[in-house]
């Protein structure tokens, strides 16, 4: 039995008071780069063997780039959608809007009407990344909301073959943790800036 005067206790993981300056950094981009991070629900109606038509959903992300609603995302996301739902941080949920889409770069833009002005990202500069620099990535890996998963630039300037067989040019390789769920979601530099969307897992 361990005396009731003892010092042996563990200290309460919450009442700890400082960070390493690396994972202070993380706290202070996910605190803002998560209410500007959603959830994107794509709901396509197939067709089974019996010609019966049933609705299939599928899972991605996506960040708000204006105050307005304007959200980027990937185009594989919103493809072949009939129904678009947008769950921002707060758990609010709004029907989307396709304003436009790039296949041949995987981007789509999609706008929500939340009623008031919403949390943004800004872009940052992918021209001079260099290979080592750390990232992060938030997203919804298997719809689990508002995940981060942090990293490095692996490599530059990757090549890739898209799920409608499109090459990808000048991609980014980073070993930060990517899933089904995270296509569309920001790839964030240290300084809370996008530089880059996340895309594919090979």
């Amino acid at each position: 039995q361990v005396p009731s005067n003892s010092h042996l206790w563990a200290k309460p993981a919450s009442a700890a008071t400082t960070f390493a300056a690396d994972e202070q950094n993380n706290i202070d981009v996910y605190k803002t780069a998560r209410e500007a991070t959603v959830n994107i629900t794509s709901r396509v109606y197939r067709q089974d063997w019996f010609f019966q038509v049933y609705p299939e959903d599928g899972t991605g992300s996506g960040f708000i780039i204006n105050r307005d609603g304007q959200i980027l995302t990937n185009y594989h996301v919103v493809r072949g959608s009939s129904q678009l739902t947008v769950k921002l941080a707060d758990m609010k949920s709004y029907r989307a809007k396709v304003l436009g889409t790039d296949s041949r770069n995987d981007l789509a833009l999609i706008r929500i009407d939340a009623g008031r002005p919403l949390p943004t990202l800004g872009l940052g500069d992918s021209d001079h990344l260099l290979v080592g620099q750390k990232v992060l990535a938030i997203g919804n890996p298997f719809g689990l909301e508002g995940t981060l998963t942090t990293g490095i630039v692996s490599s530059l300037n990757r090549g890739i073959d898209s799920e409608d067989n499109r090459r990808l040019e000048g991609m980014i390789q980073t070993d930060a943790a990517i899933n089904p769920g995270n296509s569309g979601g920001p790839l964030l530099d240290s300084h809370g800036s996008v530089i880059g969307i996340n895309n594919a897992i090979l």
